[in-house]
């Protein structure tokens, strides 16, 4: 399942807080919980980018792309600096975590 995991995540605007999609599984559920009514062309596109990713018919960063584009397109694009300070991860820790 590795080579379902994205190279970076995509962050995801929701009501409450800020959703991290860090691979086509969590791409996939986070698509189903998409609004029916608002489920237009784009939608199909970027639901056929994550399924011809998950059968090898194209890279998983093409579907990452395509649903950043999806998700700026809806306004739901959210980037790093919208988390909190505390779950964002620290690039100055050590492997030991120090």
């Amino acid at each position: 399942m590795a080579c379902d995991l994205f190279d970076r995540p995509v962050y995801a605007q929701r009501k409450y807080f800020v959703q991290e999609i860090a691979g086509l599984d969590e791409a996939f559920d986070f698509l189903d919980e998409w609004p029916l009514e608002k489920r237009d062309v784009a939608y199909e596109a970027v639901v056929r980018a994550c399924r011809e990713a998950a059968s090898g018919q194209r890279p998983a960063f093409a579907a990452r792309e395509d649903l950043a584009r999806f998700l700026k397109r809806n306004g739901k694009l959210a980037s790093i600096d919208d988390m909190p300070p505390y779950l964002r991860g620290r690039t100055d820790r050590t492997i030991s975590g120090i």
